[in-house]
């Protein structure tokens, strides 16, 4: 992934870590503690190596920037995704995705973040993670009484995508051009295929020695931009057929005898 990231996006990227980091730890300390934990070191009788150098000020005390922009971009996107700064270039819907669930969708949205968070260090709990946001968002939607299709409470984010789908009339009896129904299919092999994942290619479920673990975050960021896509797709629609209703209260009449 080294060679996918920019200069120019990795200045801006680092700049937002070092924001980040004075405004989650406050002090020259504690900064300093929380980049070591990323800091490692190789020594033997012939050779020292370290992954970057701390640099430090005429005081004594950590130069956070420019330690930051001597570490590799690789470690850098991992230092932003366990920080909770956005990657764009990585997961462009990433910013949206997250606002449009975090105050509706609350479960689903902390489980996206510990998803968003294990990418780099476990691409493959990651994906699982990524499945159970996206399997909540659809529940959530299916508790709407507006909605005549039920669910059982075993289904998997197939089976619900496929209630989901029929409810809006995506796919698969609908009169809408073959081209959008071929959309709406694709949508739930797309959910397909992310569950099939889950349960063949992560630890989620057990696993032995020769069975295929997903294990390079290339392919989760592909994943995961394709959960998100769809999740937004889905809310978004939701919202426009079943606009939340207001329950205005009738106003007080100062008028009545008391």
């Amino acid at each position: 992934m080294e060679q996918t990231i920019s200069p120019k996006y990795l200045m801006k990227l680092i700049k937002e870590v070092h924001e980040v980091i004075w405004k989650e730890y406050n002090s020259y300390k504690e900064a300093r503690l929380y980049i070591e934990k990323w800091h490692e070191t190789r020594e033997d009788r012939n050779s020292y190596w370290e992954n970057f150098e701390i640099i430090k000020k005429p005081t004594g005390d950590i130069d956070l920037l420019a330690t930051l922009h001597g570490i590799d971009s690789k470690t850098i996107l991992q230092i932003a995704v366990d920080l909770g700064v956005d990657t764009p270039d990585f997961i462009p819907s990433i910013a949206t995705f997250r606002n449009e669930i975090k105050s509706d969708y609350q479960t689903a949205n902390a489980t996206f973040d510990k998803a968003f968070k294990q990418i780099e260090t476990h691409p493959d709990i990651a994906i699982g993670l990524a499945n159970s946001a996206l399997e909540s968002i659809v529940k959530e939607i299916l508790k709407d009484d507006r909605i005549s299709i039920t669910n059982k409470e075993s289904d998997t984010l197939y089976d619900l995508t496929s209630c989901l789908l029929k409810e809006f009339k995506l796919f698969p009896k609908s009169d809408l051009p073959s081209e959008i129904k071929t959309i709406g299919s694709s949508m739930l092999a797309i959910n397909k295929a992310v569950e099939e994942l889950r349960s063949t290619s992560t630890s989620f479920h057990g696993k032995t020695d020769g069975d295929y673990l997903i294990n390079d975050p290339i392919y989760t960021y592909f994943i995961v931009n394709s959960v998100t896509t769809v999740g937004l797709f889905l809310k978004t629609y939701y919202k426009t057929k079943f606009p939340r209703v207001e329950i205005i209260s009738a106003p007080e009449d100062e008028d009545l005898p008391f």
